[in-house]
C-alpha cells in the first residue's frame, strides 16, 4: 500500500529565486537530509541516490511537467518507486509558499516500519525547513533552468500509478535480498538480546549478563553480528554498550 504526504512552507524570497535554486537538482545533498546525490543525466531525467533510516535507495525519475516559477511533476521510471510535484506560489511581499506532494510504495521490513513510524514524511518536513534555511540565507540561487518540460500537459500530482514501471524493481532499488535477508535476521537476534535481557532482570541486582546471537547465513549472504551486552548493579563504573559534487549546470549560473 502505498503512502501520501503533503508538506508546504512559506519561504521569504521571491518565487523566481526559490523556483530557481529548486532546478539545481544536483545541489539536493545541501539540504535534503537524506539525500546521497542526484545525477541530472538529461533535461528530463535524473538518478537519485538516498540513505533513509539506514535503507539506501536509488531510483531513476522523470520529469512529467516543469514549468517556470510555478510546479515540477516526476515519476520514478526504476528503482525505488516513488512520484509527486512540487507547487511554488508567488504569495506577495517577496514570499513563496512550496507545497511538496509525495506518494511512495515502501518495501521490505525495515522501510514498513519506518512507514509506520512516519520517517519519511518527517526526512520530508526537515528537507523543506532546510532548503528554507539554504535560501534565505543566501538570497539568490546557485543557478538556474528557466526551460520547460512538457508544459500545458496537465499532469496534476502524480501518483505511484505513474511510477508503474518502477513497482516491484527491488533489484534496481540499492538493497540485496540477500542484504535485506540478514537485516531480518539481526533484527531478531536483536529482539531474542531483549527477551533475554529481560529474564537476567530476575537476578541479583549486581550480576552482570552478557547476552550473544549468532546469526546462520548461507555461505553467500551478508553476515550481520549482533552482540548486546546489559549491565545491572550501582557500579558507576558498569555501563550498558551496543554494537550509521560536481553539478551539471542546467543553465548560467546567477550572480
Amino acid at each position: 500500500m502505498s503512502t501520501k504526504v503533503d508538506k508546504r512552507i512559506l519561504v521569504n524570497v521571491p518565487v523566481s529565486t526559490a523556483y530557481n535554486q529548486w532546478t539545481q537538482f544536483e545541489d539536493f545533498p545541501q539540504f535534503m537530509g537524506g539525500v546521497k546525490s542526484v545525477t541530472q543525466l538529461s533535461d528530463d531525467r535524473l538518478e537519485w541516490v538516498a540513505e533513509i533510516a539506514g535503507v539506501k535507495r536509488r531510483w531513476e525519475a522523470r520529469i512529467l511537467e516543469q514549468v517556470p516559477d510555478r510546479k515540477v511533476a516526476w515519476a520514478a521510471t526504476e528503482g525505488a518507486t516513488n512520484a509527486g510535484s512540487v507547487e511554488f506560489e508567488d504569495v506577495g511581499g517577496g514570499q513563496t509558499s512550496i507545497t511538496l506532494s509525495l506518494e511512495y510504495e515502501p518495501e521490505g521490513l525495515v522501510e514498513k516500519v519506518g512507514d509506520k513510524l512516519h520517517v519519511v514524511e518527517k526526512q520530508a518536513e526537515g528537507d523543506l525547513e532546510r532548503f528554507k534555511e539554504f535560501i534565505e540565507s543566501e538570497r539568490y540561487a546557485t543557478g538556474a533552468w528557466r526551460g520547460s518540460v512538457n508544459e500545458g500537459a496537465a499532469v496534476g500530482t502524480p501518483g505511484t500509478e505513474a511510477a508503474a514501471t518502477s513497482l516491484g524493481d527491488s533489484g534496481k532499488a540499492g538493497i540485496s535480498g540477500k542484504a535485506a535477508a540478514a537485516g531480518v535476521a539481526a533484527a531478531g537476534a536483536a529482539a531474542a538480546g531483549v527477551a533475554a535481557a529481560a529474564a537476567a532482570g530476575k537476578k541479583d541486582d549486581d550480576e552482570t549478563v552478557i547476552v550473544t546471537e549468532e546469526v546462520l547465513t548461507p555461505p553467500d549472504a551478508v553476515v550481520v553480528e549482533t552482540e548486546r551486552t546489559v549491565i545491572e548493579g550501582n557500579d558507576p563504573d558498569l555501563g550498558t554498550t551496543q554494537g550509521r559534487t560536481g553539478r551539471v549546470d542546467r543553465g548560467d549560473t546567477l550572480k
